[in-house]
């Protein structure tokens, strides 16, 4: 949805993920590939966000939004915690 959204306003989604899973600085590892589809938010993380870790404890996310007016050269940013309870 946060990719599709914003053109229908005229602006474009302004990074390829859409947040990351909360842990110690995930998002600022050299993970490689493969491992950025499980703990980033995007089209080819096939893990719900619902789901529990291998220990069993529940995963918390932030949401990021960027939206961009290349035209005008400005944009926007949005950021939440997604506080995931129990199924």
């Amino acid at each position: 949805m946060s990719a599709t959204l914003p053109p229908k306003a005229g602006w474009k989604f302004g990074n390829s993920t859409a947040g990351h899973l909360i842990g110690r600085f995930p998002h600022e590892k050299n993970i490689g590939p493969s491992r950025s589809r499980t703990i980033l938010i995007r089209h080819d993380n096939s893990i719900i966000l619902r789901e529990r870790d291998a220990a069993g404890a529940p995963r918390h996310w932030i949401l990021e939004i960027h939206f961009v007016d290349r035209t005008r050269m400005f944009g926007g940013f949005f950021e939440e915690l997604l506080t995931i309870g129990p199924a």
